[in-house]
């Protein structure tokens, strides 16, 4: 019996001399709780400034220059549910043709809508579309409307104008110059101009001296 317990002894004595060696070569690698250890543990990571980055273009901007062709070759993904010639006939989707101004989710032809939709109000503007077409379920929730949606800003603004030329042309958004465009074609002008001038001066002085 005696023989067992100095065994445990001389092991709980072992693992105490480890332990402590262990905590005195941890104390030689680590400092955190030495005073010239950091307020605040890790490292900075410097945020980039808000704007910094190139937001791209806005929806309207790239409306402005949409290829309803390129357009019709998205909405090869759409003809399983909805047909857009005029008259055509209501499938598992509503016929689309004119739906760029209608009113949302009440349509021509008695589709059914969902109240999800038809609660919507309001018209079927670009922007309206473009926000239906890029998630039907985050536009309105509960929607029957399986599509997942398109990610593609470039791919809705296309399907968009080749909806709007089957029925409802609606005339596009016209592209804004940037004010730093504006500006530098204001200069150019103002060179031209100045220019201009100053070949009719010469011109008026040689005719003079003539």
């Amino acid at each position: 019996m005696t023989d067992r317990f100095n065994t445990i002894a001389g092991w709980a004595l072992f693992a105490g001399i480890i332990a402590l060696g262990l905590s005195i070569l941890s104390g030689m690698f680590f400092h955190a709780d030495k005073p010239e250890a950091p307020e605040v543990a890790g490292y900075p990571i410097e945020a980039e400034e808000e704007g910094a980055a190139d937001a791209g273009p806005s929806f309207l901007e790239v409306m402005a220059t949409a290829d309803a062709s390129a357009g019709e070759r998205v909405f090869a993904k759409c003809v399983s549910c909805h047909t857009i010639e005029q008259g055509g006939a209501n499938g598992i989707g509503p016929n689309l043709h004119g739906v760029i101004g209608e009113p949302i989710g009440q349509g021509a032809g008695g589709f059914a809508f969902s109240g999800a939709l038809s609660s919507i109000g309001g018209e079927w503007t670009f922007e309206q579309m473009d926000e239906w077409l890029k998630s039907p379920r985050s536009f309105a929730p509960g929607t029957k409307m399986s599509f997942a949606g398109l990610s593609s800003m470039e791919d809705r603004a296309n399907v968009i104008a080749y909806l709007n030329a089957n029925g409802s042309n609606l005339p596009l958004p016209e592209v804004q110059a940037a004010p730093a465009e504006e500006e530098a074609a204001e200069a150019a002008e103002g060179e031209a101009a100045e220019s201009g001038e100053e070949a009719a001066e010469g011109e008026a002085e040689e005719a003079t001296a003539a």
